[in-house]
């Protein structure tokens, strides 16, 4: 006996969306039967048509929906629709592509061979009646004796009409050809005559010469001999008079006069070449023409013309033509056979990832679960397995995360730690883009700086920027405190300098003087910077400093020092201590700083700082202090400014003896050379 919860499904299901659906197929039904028979040509048979067609694939899809989620909830129908999609699809999709590509490049080559030869042939007649129309009368008589033979063969049928201030004249004697209507100019190509296609050409001037030749099924099957049938459709009225103004029904006629539809496609398929064996399929392709209307000077008619052909007929023609050019008769079909291919791929590419993401799905799920249950083993109670989808296998998923609910307080801790161990890494990874990237291109100073954070992110600072061609400004800091909040402080003095240096030199420049090192004043500098940190920071946030303007053409740097180390000019194993003529930024807003100055010579080295070079303590409470860094210094003087660095930083860890920092370590040397 069925539950209740089933029977509320089903009555669910008859009274919901499907239901009505299938209610309203029903009803739509019944009314289209009877509004057709009362009257069939109402309107409204079309709208209940529609109204049918609309309901029913909604109820069809709704089905094909709920069988498709039936057949999928399976392993092993999953599995089976996972490799129809891998395997079959690919295959049947190029067996498709090639069927196609042969198929669009031999119909569009043979239409393309059929065109241009028409189009060759009704050039013919222009330059013919052009050529008539320059002659003197006496001598056109001979030259259409002469012109006889060849015209027979390659125009049969064609008639000529000459007409010029001494009289008319006809060939064949017994053309019945009347002159065109005027409005007609120099002019050629498609002409509907008297219901009946036809190639022309016009020439008028103090000669009128009209050349006018049928086009037959049997004419245009010959252009191309053994390519295949070949037709030309008219779109004409059932008067046979383009134009008219009557409203009788459209039909269709062959170009050929005097027979019937059925005879002219009866004779057309006698050119069909016979199928040179089983994929030597009939192929079938058109091109639309304009024509010209005998009626209706200026006026137009569109015409088909259709070519029937074999793949193997294409070849052949191809194979035996001289001089055709086979690249431009193949662009179009090779346009879309591009175009085909591309259609292709993106299918191809959406079946693999069908079949790919229901491998994966499978895959992902048996491999979740067998993890979640080895953890479960190892007293892990707080894995988790990803259930996505409502079938068999994600049923299997929430039994498992059921059993470990009771640890879900557990796993969001973790989670939420994860997530600010990320967004630490991501602020790590920005404020290492904050670091100068260029060294300024300097002739007697280079400059080399290097930072190790004690966590993911410094307080710490340094900063490199050419002033102009001979001037660079170097500065260093150390904001107090770590972590994500010392960051953001070094981060906001940083845009400050970047800001503050750039307003000094483009003033300069636009007041029209040369933007060099006398127009930065680092106090000026510092003091602003003071008062912008006091302003937009917490009172507790401070900052040392220190910033210099080096000149390379006088080899002095100005410098103003803000509460910083003083760093140490080391010159011939002497180690100087700059100044400091100031306090620390961002802490008072009345603060005044100075500037100093010094020469540097060659081979001086200038050592910058912070706290976390010397102030780190071993295990007996001892400082690594100023002392031993001019030690390290003396012993690596003769290296490079990158090995200078490195010597410090790991004589520092090795005084500490422990693998995590105490403070963060920043290092800026200016060699004088």
């Amino acid at each position: 006996m069925p539950d209740r919860t089933q029977f509320e499904g089903s009555f669910r299901q008859l009274y919901g969306l499907p239901g009505r659906l299938g209610i309203a197929v029903i009803v739509l039904g019944g009314l289209l039967l009877v509004v057709r028979t009362l009257s069939p040509e109402s309107i409204f048979v079309s709208l209940l048509w529609l109204g049918v067609w609309a309901t029913g694939t909604g109820f069809a899809l709704f089905f094909c929906r709920r069988g498709i989620r039936r057949i999928l909830w399976r392993l092993r129908n999953r599995l089976y629709v996972a490799y129809l999609f891998i395997a079959v699809v690919p295959v049947v999709l190029i067996l498709v592509l090639v069927g196609a590509g042969f198929y669009l490049l031999a119909s569009q080559v043979g239409v393309y061979l059929v065109t241009s030869e028409l189009e060759r042939r009704t050039g013919s007649l222009q330059r013919l009646a052009d050529a008539l129309a320059k002659e003197d009368r006496g001598s056109r008589s001979a030259s259409l004796a002469e012109l006889a033979p060849y015209v027979k063969d390659r125009f049969p049928g064609l008639e000529i009409l000459i007409r010029d201030a001494s009289g008319t004249q006809r060939f064949p004697a017994g053309s019945t050809l009347e002159a065109p209507p005027e409005g007609f100019g120099n002019t050629g190509g498609l002409m509907l005559y008297r219901d009946t296609l036809c190639a022309w050409g016009h020439v008028t001037g103090g000669v009128e010469v009209t050349t006018l030749m049928p086009l037959n099924s049997d004419f245009l099957a010959q252009l191309v001999p053994g390519l295949g049938a070949v037709e030309s459709h008219l779109a004409l009225e059932e008067s046979g008079t383009a134009g008219a103004s009557d409203s009788r029904p459209l039909r269709f006629r062959i170009g050929n006069r005097g027979m019937e539809p059925s005879q002219v496609t009866g004779a057309a398929q006698r050119y069909l070449p016979p199928s040179a064996g089983r994929l030597d399929f009939e192929i079938k392709w058109w091109s639309i023409l304009p024509a010209a209307v005998w009626q209706a000077p200026g006026g137009s008619q569109r015409v088909i013309v259709s070519v029937t052909t074999r793949p193997s007929a294409v070849w052949r023609v191809l194979s035996i033509q001289k001089g055709s050019d086979e690249t431009s008769g193949t662009y179009l079909a090779t346009l879309v056979l591009g175009s085909v291919a591309v259609l292709f791929c993106i299918v191809e590419v959406v079946a693999l990832l069908i079949g790919v993401s229901l491998t994966r799905t499978i895959t992902g799920a048996v491999h979740g679960i067998y993890a979640g249950t080895q953890r479960v083993m190892e007293g892990n109670f707080g894995h988790r397995i990803e259930v996505a989808g409502n079938d068999q296998l994600s049923e299997v998923g929430r039994s498992f995360n059921q059993m470990t609910e009771n640890l879900q307080q557990l796993v969001a801790v973790a989670k939420e730690k994860e997530r600010l161990q990320s967004e630490l890494e991501i602020a790590r990874e920005v404020q290492a883009q904050l670091y100068p990237k260029t060294v300024p291109a300097l002739r007697h100073l280079r400059i080399t700086a290097g930072c190790s954070p004690a966590r993911l992110v410094s307080g710490d600072y340094y900063d490199y920027q050419a002033i102009h061609s001979g001037a660079a400004g170097i500065a260093i800091g150390d904001v107090a405190g770590k972590g994500i909040s010392a960051a953001l402080l070094m981060a906001t003095l940083q845009s400050s300098l970047r800001t503050q240096l750039r307003a000094c030199v483009e003033r300069t420049a636009a007041m029209g003087g040369d933007p060099g090192v006398d127009v930065v004043s680092t106090s000026r500098l510092v003091q602003q910077l003071n008062l912008q940190l006091y302003a937009d920071t917490a009172p507790e946030k401070y900052a040392t400093f220190f910033f210099g303007v080096y000149d390379d053409d006088t080899g002095s740097l100005v410098y103003t020092n803000a509460g910083h180390l003083p760093p140490i000019l080391m010159r011939g194993g002497d180690a100087i201590p700059l100044s400091v003529n100031g306090m620390v930024v961002g802490a008072f807003p009345f603060a005044q700083y100075g500037e100093s100055r010094v020469e540097l010579r060659k081979d001086d080295l200038l050592l910058c700082y912070t706290d976390g070079i010397t102030e780190p303590e071993n295990e007996y409470g001892e400082m690594f202090g100023e002392q031993r860094v001019i030690e390290v210094v003396r012993r690596h003087a003769g290296r490079g400014n990158e090995e200078i660095i490195t010597a410090i930083m790991s004589a520092v860890r090795e005084w500490t003896a422990s693998p995590e920092l105490q403070d963060d370590m920043t290092l800026l040397l200016a060699r004088c050379q």
